[in-house]
């Protein structure tokens, strides 16, 4: 049941999407505006979204008779048009205008646990077990939340042209899994 394999495919699958190294501008953005981000509360948050999601998401397809296929299929392109956003540096995706509460909206979501990520969620499950998706969801958490403690040190360390790499590698690697999925359940 537990593969090595896959929780490190659905983990790196699920950080590519999440994109936290990506969105650090934001994280300190936010910082700048608020003056404090509960780090601990956005990746509680963003979990619960993720794991509700990972369960109660194949009943609502269900609802509306929509098979884990088409969704597989409907969520591969969002993940390349996600990834056409990292590689070529261009917003596809309306931003939402941010509320007071920073940590929940937009960090938690739609920052973290967004569209993107909910819809892999869903992909992930015509491909891979549960138990694995959810260590993977584990895993991820315990990255997003030590790089939100981290933020501020992580852009003195890298910088901007640093994370601009990152960011390409990572929609590459992207493009490549969203292909995977299409081709997958088709």
């Amino acid at each position: 049941m537990f593969s090595f394999k896959e929780i490190l495919s659905v983990t790196l699958i699920l950080f590519s999407i999440i994109d936290i190294l990506g969105s650090i501008p934001i994280v300190i953005d936010l910082r700048k505006k608020m003056g404090h981000i509960q780090s601990g509360l956005a990746t509680v948050i963003s979990g619960a979204i993720m794991v509700v999601f990972l369960f109660v998401g194949q009943s609502i397809l269900k609802l509306f008779s929509i098979d884990i296929e088409s969704f597989a299929v409907a969520g591969a392109i969002v993940i390349f048009i996600i990834a056409m956003e990292m590689v070529l540096g261009m917003s596809f995706f309306k931003e939402e205008p941010s509320s007071k509460s920073g940590s929940i909206v937009p960090l938690a979501f739609p920052l973290i646990a967004g569209a993107g990520t909910l819809t892999t969620i869903l992909s992930l499950r015509a491909i891979y077990t549960v138990p694995n998706i959810l260590i993977g969801i584990v895993l991820n958490l315990i990255v997003v939340y030590l790089v939100l403690r981290a933020s501020n040190w992580l852009e003195r360390i890298l910088g901007k042209n640093g994370f601009t790499v990152l960011r390409k590698v990572f929609g590459i690697i992207l493009l490549s899994i969203a292909v995977k999925i299409f081709k997958q359940n088709l």
